[in-house]
C-alpha cells in the first residue's frame, strides 16, 4: 500500500490584518521571484503550490506560507496504485506543478526575474528603508556624540570671540550653529522614521512626537517595539546587527541608566537640604521664642521695684500736716 501524500492549495485569501501587498512582498521573498510574477497567484482561483509531499512536508512547508501571511491549506491527494513497471514513469513529485507555464494561474518559478534582496540597503540620509530597534540605538548615539562634539567646538569658538569682542565673528559663529542644529535635526527625524518603517508603521507618526504628552513617551515607543521579521511595505528586513551596533546601543542604554541615577540622586539630595533647612528653620524660631519668654518676668519685676522707690521719695500726707 502506498503512503499518503499532501499537496497545498491557495485560493487568494489572506490571513486577519495582512494586506495584499505585504502578503505578495512576502511570497515573492520566498520565492525569490519579482513582485509581478507572484500576483498571477491572487486571482481567486484555487492554484496548487506544492504536491506529492508527506504530512511532515506538507506542515513544514504551509508555516513558511503562513509566514508570509496568505492562507494556505494542505488537501490530502488521492492515492494511485501503480505497477512495478509504470512506477518509473510517474515518480512523485515534490516541486511546484506547471502543467500550462503560459497559464496565468501557474505558481511563479524560482528562476523567473532577478532574485530580491535578502535585506535592506542602509540609508542613514534618507527616510527610505527600515533599521531595527539596536540600530536606532546606535545612530542615535552616533548623533548624539556628533551634536557634543560639534556643541564643545562652537562654544569654544563663542568664548573665544566674545574674549576678542568681534561681532561680526558672533553673528557668523550663530548662523553656523543654526543651519547645524537643524541638519542634525533632519537626521534625527530620518531615523525615526526608518524606525517606524521597521515596525510597518508610516513614518508621518513621527509627528506624534509633536502632541503635549503624547510627544513624551512617543519616543520610547519607537525604542521599544519590535519589527517585522519579513519583507513589509517599506521593504526587506534590515541586516543583522554588527558588533559595532551592539557596542553602540549598548553605551545609550549605560547613560540612560546613568541620567536616571543621577536625576534620582539629586532629587534625593535636593530633598534632603530642604529638610535640613527647615529643621534649622525650625530651632531658629524656637531659640527666639524661649529668649522673649525669659525677658518677660525680668521686666515685670521692675515695675514693683520703681513703685516702691518713689512711694519712699514722695511725702506722704500724714508728714505734711505735722509740719
Amino acid at each position: 500500500m502506498s503512503d499518503n501524500r499532501f499537496r497545498i492549495v491557495f485560493d487568494g485569501a489572506l490571513l486577519p490584518g495582512v494586506d495584499i501587498t505585504t502578503a505578495k512582498l512576502n511570497l515573492a521573498a520566498l520565492y525569490k521571484s519579482e513582485v509581478t510574477a507572484v500576483e498571477r497567484l491572487f486571482t481567486g482561483q484555487k492554484v496548487t503550490l506544492k504536491q506529492g509531499l508527506s504530512q511532515a512536508e506538507a506542515q513544514t512547508y504551509l508555516e513558511a506560507l503562513t509566514k508570509t501571511g496568505i492562507e494556505a491549506r494542505i488537501e490530502a491527494e488521492p492515492s494511485i496504485e501503480l505497477s512495478l513497471a509504470d512506477a518509473h514513469h510517474a515518480p512523485a513529485r515534490s516541486e511546484p506543478v506547471f502543467a500550462d507555464p503560459e497559464s496565468p494561474y501557474a505558481p511563479p518559478r524560482a528562476t523567473v526575474g532577478e532574485n530580491l534582496p535578502p535585506f535592506a540597503t542602509l540609508k542613514p540620509f534618507g527616510v527610505e528603508g527600515r533599521i531595527g530597534r539596536l540600530r536606532y540605538l546606535a545612530w542615535t548615539m552616533v548623533l548624539t556624540l556628533v551634536m557634543l562634539g560639534i556643541g564643545s567646538v562652537v562654544a569654544l569658538l563663542a568664548l573665544a570671540l566674545i574674549s576678542s569682542d568681534s561681532t561680526a565673528g558672533l553673528i557668523v559663529g550663530g548662523i553656523v550653529a543654526f543651519f547645524l542644529c537643524i541638519a542634525i535635526a533632519v537626521v534625527s527625524i530620518q531615523i525615526s522614521v526608518q524606525r517606524l518603517h521597521d515596525i510597518g508603521w508610516s513614518g508621518w507618526l513621527w509627528l506624534l512626537n509633536l502632541v503635549p504628552f503624547v510627544g513624551s513617551f512617543f519616543p520610547f515607543v519607537i525604542m521599544c517595539v519590535p519589527g517585522t521579521n519579513v519583507a513589509n511595505r517599506y521593504g526587506p528586513p534590515p541586516p543583522p546587527n554588527n558588533t559595532a551596533v551592539r557596542v553602540l546601543s549598548s553605551l545609550w542604554l549605560v547613560m540612560i541608566v546613568v541620567v536616571i541615577i543621577g536625576a534620582m540622586a539629586g532629587g534625593y539630595s535636593a530633598i534632603q537640604q530642604e529638610y535640613e533647612n527647615a529643621a534649622e528653620t525650625s530651632y531658629d524660631s524656637g531659640s527666639e521664642t524661649t529668649d522673649e519668654v525669659e525677658v518677660e518676668p525680668a521686666e515685670a519685676e521692675q515695675v514693683p521695684d520703681s513703685t516702691e522707690d518713689e512711694a519712699e521719695e514722695a511725702p506722704g500726707p500724714v508728714d505734711s500736716a505735722k509740719e
